[in-house]
């Protein structure tokens, strides 16, 4: 249970108490965040505090504008230069990328003016927690005790006493392993705002999708794998043809929330095209000193109030500030 719900959460201590254990009301803080992750994941000095496994890309973004997006330079600027970089979820430069869970993905898109756009988003679909609190409610359930071990009651008991945090742990149950970064498909989570030069206003959250498909390995497939494949299996995909992407925008309804990254807009939402991502190069270390702040963001578009995407900058911005002093 430990490991699988962390690999989910790491894209960010309590003292518990007695039960019903629930999130605490004390606001958490970018440092707050930061530690616990070196407290479930270890100390490793010069990595990032989470998703400290990755792998570098570089390529391009082929635009499409729309309707909705109209005189965005983003989509209005011809092709663009990207950096991009994949990873696993966790705190652990080592990890065995055979397990199931999180794969991360942080897109930097350079415009002709030199201001940056960015797009960081995970596999699963939804957020564990609908605030910083409890999702550091929650990640204090998986915190060792004095012998070093977790207590999945805790965590049970937690998740039933917060709904928000209920969706995530139901998908990590039954995530599978990624066959590969060009085989996955990530979710921004995150509700974002375009406004025009006519200030009409788009409501969106995005994904990107692969256009070689979605696909996972089975236990016993996984299994036989090496515990690092992802970078050669990305290489082999690359020499054999194209590895690229499309970004989609799901345009929001008035009902739709916009600061609740842990419930999903439905299905049937309008989709747009952005662009499409296609990746001419794998294995440098040209993404090492990128900080892929989703807030960073180009002319005309907007974060939300979402508290977990408000958190993220600083909290960012705290562990890229370890990793650049080899803490």
């Amino acid at each position: 249970m430990k490991t699988k719900t962390l690999a989910v959460c790491t894209t960010f201590a309590v003292t518990l108490g007695a039960m019903p254990l629930q999130a605490q009301d004390k606001p958490v803080q970018a440092t707050d965040l930061v530690e616990i992750f070196e407290k479930l994941g270890g100390k490793h000095p010069g990595f990032r505090k989470a998703h400290a496994k990755g792998m570098c890309a570089t390529g391009t973004f082929t635009p499409v504008a729309n309707d909705e997006f109209a005189g965005a330079a983003l989509l209005n600027s011809g092709q663009l230069p990207v950096t991009m970089r994949f990873s696993l979820g966790g705190a652990n430069p080592a990890s065995d990328e055979r397990a199931p869970g999180t794969r991360g993905l942080g897109v930097q898109i350079k415009l002709p003016d030199g201001r940056l756009h960015y797009f960081t988003g995970n596999n699963f679909p939804v957020f564990a927690g609908k605030d910083p609190e409890t999702f550091f409610g929650f990640l204090s359930t998986l915190l060792p005790d004095e012998n070093g071990k977790s207590n999945p009651a805790k965590t049970m008991e937690f998740v039933k006493n917060n709904p928000s945090v209920q969706a995530n742990v139901m998908w990590n149950k039954t995530a599978k392993t990624p066959a590969s970064y060009a085989n996955t498909q990530f979710f921004g989570l995150h509700t974002f705002y375009y406004d025009n030069a006519d200030k009409v206003r788009t409501k969106y959250r995005w994904e990107i999708v692969p256009t070689l498909g979605v696909k996972t390995l089975e236990k016993d497939e996984a299994e036989k794998m090496p515990e690092a494949f992802l970078a050669d299996t990305f290489a082999k995909q690359l020499a054999d043809g194209e590895v690229s992407f499309s970004i989609v925008a799901n345009i929001g309804e008035a009902e739709d929330t916009d600061v609740d990254p842990s419930q999903q807009w439905p299905a049937d939402r309008h989709q747009v095209t952005l662009g499409k991502l296609t990746v001419s190069s794998a294995g440098s270390d040209v993404c090492k000193n990128i900080n892929f702040d989703p807030n960073i963001l180009s002319a005309g578009f907007k974060s939300s109030d979402d508290p977990i995407l408000r958190m993220r900058s600083p909290a960012y911005a705290v562990s890229f500030g370890k990793r650049l002093s080899n803490q």
